[in-house]
């Protein structure tokens, strides 16, 4: 039976669990959802048996649209992680239970029992109670009653979580020949890559209730799309650099933009994806016909030894200018890290050892689809006349980005005229230069709307009008703090962004405003400064702010950034207004942790008072470092 999952929404209050799932399962497929704590791959399962029902959405089982049906006509069997087996009955009743519900004749029932029981391998063991069994064998009792009455599709919730991993491996092993010789669809959530790559016809990748990718598990390994599987599936490096001539520049480095990538245009970012197991690294340069890419020299750093392979750590600083996404560099570190696997040979021992000076080359790599800084554009006025509208999408031209232009009414009957409104303001650039931006219009209470959209359209930035004071306004506020996502509140606009003034002002200068200002000052080709005002005049408070300052250099000249740092005289917020206006930055960006008392809230911190105070743009980024 096939399984068809259409736009499956679910909320638990303002949280989207679930956003706009579509899924086709083929019959006879054995599927697998990986993702992590917290992704959304249980709820799925949960909405497909009909165990909860989704908001949004239908869920279809061979054609046939059973969203709204009961667990029992589904024809769905269940596997969960802790067994659930009935205490008190044995393995032969267990097995049978399903089948007495249905109402199936005695010896039907014995002989469909015993079938199931040599097929899991536990012949002879019907008269067993559960607690005389190991963790594995009631594993498999659960996996035998779920498939007592031939269901048409079976359903596994991380059902080997609990065991250890040789348990595990004989049970992936008895799981795929069951599922093999019976045909039946399959679902299978799991966190565990290896789990997924060993057992998966196909595998789905899941991140905050998004499907983000589902492939063949040798096509999701070798030839990903996105970012997050690229790393989520397998781990790799991945390193941000130009197209050029039909080249991607990574640093000093030019490696050919291989035939098969998705189009860039004249330098745009390339997102590169290298394996470890691809990472060549040797003593002695490679001769020119050995087909090597080589990326230059680097000093070996911290090495782990994992028996049958020696994970390497290497520096190279011939990648400067281009981005490492994975591994993240630490904050500071101007060369870029990557990461390689060797095969343990004893002959390597003092070759490679933490601070040798090697050659680092790569043998294949991969390409990933184009990506950009995912923009929110907020309008609140039904005409699209807005300033911070507009500022939001002359953004979005200069970045590049892909985005949503999104109205909250109140009243339906005004949606039409706002699409046209926001369609226009969308299209006031010349077709080949207009944004990629979406056009939304939700209807509803504002903040729950626009928290909602947020969380489907996965946006990395929120570009707002200040509230009706001037200042951050409790809509801000909950995208801060509750969704962790960067705002940037328009007041007086800017025709284009060429300077940033990042400011750490007061107390332990963060990281996360440094590395997300320099990722948007990349997009933009704009200048940064760094300004740092310390609570206090004292050396060891100075002396602090220096080092941190070289760090925020090194930071965003290892991303190309051109930049300069000042240290400022208290109070903070008089002057970090002062140096935005004297050296007409176009943008303020401050870093902002969540408030912890009731005056922050009332609009004493530092934020709230730089928002209220700035004549320009200013760009809050929540503190998770």
């Amino acid at each position: 039976m096939s399984i068809a999952l259409v736009d499956l929404t679910k909320r638990y209050d303002h949280l989207v669990v679930l956003s706009r799932l579509t899924l086709e399962i083929e019959e006879g497929e054995l599927f697998v959802l990986l993702g992590g704590s917290g992704s959304g791959k249980t709820t799925v399962l949960r909405i497909i048996a009909g165990l909860i029902l989704p908001d949004e959405g239908r869920v279809e089982l061979g054609g046939r649209d059973v969203t709204w049906l009961p667990p029992q006509q589904r024809d769905v069997g269940f596997v969960f992680q802790n067994y659930a087996l009935f205490r008190h009955m044995t393995v032969a009743d267990n097995v049978e239970f399903g089948l007495r519900l249905r109402k199936i004749r005695p010896p039907e029932r014995r002989a469909r029992r015993d079938e199931l029981l040599e097929l899991v391998g536990l012949s002879g063991l019907g008269d067993r109670l559960p607690h005389q069994l190991s963790g594995g064998q009631q594993q498999r009792v659960a996996l035998a009653r779920a498939l007592a009455y031939r269901p048409k599709v079976l359903l596994l919730d991380e059902p080997f979580g609990a065991l250890d991993v040789k348990i595990r491996g004989q049970l992936r092993e008895s799981l795929k020949g069951v599922q093999h010789k019976l045909r039946v669809t399959t679902v299978l959530v799991t966190h565990d890559q290896e789990e997924a790559f060993e057992l998966g016809d196909r595998i789905g990748v899941i991140e905050r209730g998004w499907l983000v990718e589902s492939g063949a598990p040798e096509e999701l390994y070798l030839r990903p799309k996105t970012e997050f599987a690229a790393t989520f599936v397998g781990g790799g490096n991945v390193v941000v650099g130009k197209a050029e001539h039909g080249h991607i520049r990574l640093g000093t480095t030019e490696l050919p933009m291989p035939a098969a990538a998705p189009a860039h245009p004249e330098g745009a970012n390339v997102r590169v994806l290298f394996r470890p197991e691809s990472v060549l690294v040797s003593p002695d340069p490679w001769p020119e016909d050995a087909h090597v890419h080589c990326l230059g020299e680097g000093t070996v750093g911290p090495r782990v030894f994992a028996g049958s392979v020696q994970r390497l750590r290497l520096r190279v600083p011939g990648l400067s200018g281009s981005r490492a996404l994975r591994p993240r560099p630490r904050y500071g570190e101007a060369e870029t890290i990557i990461e390689a696997a060797r095969p343990t040979v004893e002959t390597d021992r003092g070759t490679f050892e933490e601070g040798s000076q090697v050659w680092v080359g790569l043998e294949t790599y991969h390409v990933l689809n184009p990506a950009g800084l995912k923009l929110l554009v907020l309008s609140t006025h039904p005409s699209g006349e807005d300033a911070p509208a507009e500022q939001g999408v002359r953004l979005a031209h200069a970045v590049h980005c892909p985005g949503t232009l999104l109205s909250v009414l109140g009243e339906p009957q005004h949606a039409s005229p706002a699409r046209a409104a926001l369609d226009a303001l969308r299209h006031r650039w010349p077709e080949a230069h207009a944004p990629q931006l979406d056009v939304r219009v939700r209807v509803g209470h504002p903040a729950k709307e626009v928290l909602e959209e947020i969380q489907q359209a996965h946006s990395e930035l929120v570009v707002a009008g200040r509230s009706s004071d001037g200042g951050i306004g409790s809509m801000a506020r909950a995208i801060l703090q509750d969704l962790k996502i960067p705002v940037m509140l328009v007041g007086e606009p800017r025709h284009a962004f060429r300077s940033l003034l990042i400011c750490t002002a007061a107390g332990e200068p963060g990281k996360s405003d440094i590395r997300f200002a320099g990722r948007l000052a990349v997009r933009l080709g704009a200048k940064v400064t760094v300004l740092h005002v310390p609570r206090e005049e004292d050396p060891a408070v100075r002396a602090r702010a220096e080092r941190h300052l070289e760090a925020s250099r090194a930071t965003l000249e290892a991303l190309g950034v051109t930049v300069t740092t000042a240290i400022g005289t208290p109070p903070a917020v008089e002057r970090i207004l002062a140096v935005a206006r004297a050296e007409d930055h176009d943008l303020i960006v401050i870093g902002a942790p969540a408030p912890r008392d009731p005056a922050q809230v009332r609009g004493q911190d530092l934020a709230s008072r730089i928002v209220l105070g700035a004549d320009r743009p200013v760009l809050i980024v929540p503190m998770t470092d």
